[in-house]
Order: structure tokens, then sequence, then C-alpha cells
């Protein structure tokens, strides 16, 4: 079994190395990561390995941010010293979430449930798996305009903006509405691969993007069909997982 291990703390790193060998000798470790960018550096060099032992804080950000940028696969197994993660680390391929200390017990705990899982994360059976629990995003929205309440499909939405406490959304046919929800909950209750958060005011529909230009200080500016109130922007640090999810992973 080739493991991969993604820790910040040496001495963690040395205690998991060593366990894993106690339990079964056949293991190897392809590799000890200790940043996000090592990382996601690594992945895009290198086979997905069998499993991956993971911390959660490291050096340069949260393990989250390597699975932001580059599709993994491989089934982890969380070891952290922090519960507050244990719903985002449920969003990837999650097997088991550890809380630090760690002691041999818990580890061979961990790689049964691994194991025992194997058939599904055989053929990509995982992604069917997640498809099942992830919740189900709105499709439709009921807005209240004038006397009428109205259904709005959410394909049909260009755009959400949040400006001074309210919520506009632009349908691709420029129709103009209200709805009753921060930016965050609407963030929430929309298919992600549909919807794109660009700043703390817009949410696009990728169906309404026309192209996307360089901008100031590397960042980018994106056009959609329809006309918006101000540039919608790019921040630099979110340039490459917006043109990753533009182009479909």
């Amino acid at each position: 079994m080739n493991i991969l291990i993604i820790e910040d703390e040496i001495k963690a790193a040395k205690g998991l190395i060593k366990t894993l060998a106690e339990i079964d000798d056949t293991i190897r470790i392809v590799a000890v990561l200790e940043s996000v960018k090592d990382s996601v550096k690594w992945f895009a060099e290198n086979e997905p390995p069998d499993l991956i032992f993971s911390d959660i804080q490291l050096s340069d950000g949260l393990c989250f941010d390597i699975y932001q940028n580059v599709k993994v696969t491989s089934p982890i197994i969380f070891c952290t010293a922090f519960d507050e993660y244990l719903m985002d680390a449920f969003d990837t391929c999650a097997v088991s979430y550890l809380l630090k200390p760690i002691n041999k017990d818990k580890i061979e705990e961990a790689l049964a449930k691994y194991k025992s899982m194997q058939a599904t994360f055989q053929d990509n059976h995982i992604e069917k798996l997640l498809s099942q629990i992830k919740p189900a995003y709105k499709t439709t929205l009921l807005i209240n305009f004038k006397d009428k309440i109205m259904p709005v499909q959410t394909k049909d939405i260009a755009f959400f903006y949040w400006d001074e406490s309210v919520l506009t959304l632009i349908t691709l046919k420029n129709h103009k509405y209200y709805y009753s929800a921060s930016v965050d909950e609407m963030e929430r209750m929309l298919d992600p691969q549909l919807f794109y958060r660009t700043n703390r005011q817009f949410l696009v529909n990728r169906n309404a993007i026309l192209n996307a230009e360089r901008y100031l200080a590397r960042k980018i500016a994106v056009k959609l069909s329809v006309e918006v109130p101000e540039t919608i922007v790019v921040g630099k640090t979110k340039v490459t997982n917006f043109l990753k999810w533009l182009e479909g992973n």
C-alpha cells in the first residue's frame, strides 16, 4: 500500500511513519509533504497514492487549499488537533477524522475502515458515493414580485449581487429581482459547478460568462452576457481556482 503523508510537524510525521511500519510492514511511504505549495506540485507530477494521511493546518495554509487546486481522488485520513474542520473534511474523500494526540489503536481502526471501504474507492465509486451524501442544491427560487410569487430557475440566473444589505439577482434575460438571503447563504444553496463566488459581492453563473481578461495586479476581470453594476474582479489568490472551475475541473 502506497501512503502519502501531509504533515508540517516533523516529530508527528516521524511518529506516524513508525506506527504505520509497526502495523503493516508492507506499507510504503511515497512522500512526506509539509506545505500546500509542495503538495499541489507533488500531485501534479506523481501518480495518486492508495491512501493519504493529512494534517489540516499546514505551514502555508489549510490542506483544503490543496484540493481546491488539484483533483485528489485518493481516500484521506485526516489527523488534526482541531475538530472545527470536520464538515470541510467530509467534502473531500475522507475516510476518517482523527484528533491528536493519535495513538496506534486509532490508526489501526482508521486503516481497517479504509480496507473495508476499498471496494467503494475502486473504479471511481467514491465519486458516486460523495454525490449521494452531498446536500441538494436549489434549482428554483420563489421570488416575491409585486403581488406575485414567481418561481425562477437558478440555471436562468446570470448573477447575484450583494450591495448595502440587499441581494439582487439578474436573469440571463436581464430581468431584475430581489431575494431575501445573504450572499453567503446563497452560495451554500447553489451548485458550485454552476455558480462561482468571484468576490464578496458577486456569485456568477458560468453560462453567463463571455470571457475573462487580465486586470490590475494579477487579478482577472470577468465579462458577462448581461450588464453588471460594477466590474467583476477575481482576486489574484483565487485566479487559478477560478480558471480551473471555468474550464470545468
